[in-house]
């Protein structure tokens, strides 16, 4: 496929993992075979892609590669133990591959600013290759996440740590002819007011956040 690619158009900038497949079930009559196979496309899938297009980007010095990640990987959801453990995996491999120079996009979350150890200078930025990590979210209700993170408490041989934790804002709902990036900053006051930030414990409440959203918008409660 990537060859192909390369031979119509000379080179690949942008990749998209969003392949993907649902086989859910309780973990206690799972079959471990449903599990790998989720995981297999899920993640395997995006990391075989991935690879296949890596070093061409990191020759050029240019590339973009978008991770569809879930809120069942973030916060949980019930009878999706394969399908909440590849997507949670996937924010793991773009996190590292942000870390090895990648210019990444997640659905889902951003990728860390520091890696555990990391004092943030000049020689930091460096190791990271002066990676720039985006924010993206494709859902027609646009949240806007944002990260907590605690100070850093030392340790032994001058480690660090931190906990963070995401919350999303209310957001706003768009319809089509508003999805627009114009649109989306005439809005940002509304997609990013922190007074309406709160944790979801679960996916099916972020759903629920996103039809309630969108039933409103169109007058019905």
């Amino acid at each position: 496929m990537v060859e192909r690619a390369q031979t119509e158009w000379g080179r690949i900038d942008i990749l998209v993992n969003n392949a993907g497949i649902l086989r859910d079930k309780t973990f206690a009559k799972m079959e471990m075979s449903e599990f790998e196979r989720v995981v297999s496309v899920h993640l395997t899938g995006s990391a075989n892609c991935t690879k296949a297009v890596w070093n061409g980007m990191r020759d050029r010095g240019y590339g973009r590669i978008v991770f569809t990640s879930s809120s069942s990987g973030l916060y949980g959801n019930f009878g999706q133990a394969n399908y909440g453990a590849a997507k949670a995996a996937m924010i793991g491999l773009m996190n590292v591959l942000h870390l090895e120079g990648a210019n990444t996009i997640s659905a889902s979350t951003r990728c860390p600013d520091r890696r555990d150890g990391d004092d943030g200078g000049p020689a930091a930025a460096r190791r990271r290759g002066a990676a720039d990590a985006g924010v993206g979210d494709a859902r027609r209700a646009v949240p806007r996440r944002r990260r907590r993170t605690l100070p850093h408490y030392p340790r032994r041989r001058r480690r660090r740590f931190r906990v963070t934790y995401i919350e999303e804002t209310l957001g706003v709902y768009l319809d089509e002819a508003e999805r627009s990036p114009e649109a989306i900053a005439a809005r940002w006051h509304e997609i990013s007011d922190r007074e309406t930030a709160l944790p979801l414990n679960d996916a099916f409440a972020q759903t629920w956040k996103f039809a309630s959203l969108a039933g409103r918008a169109k007058g019905k409660s």
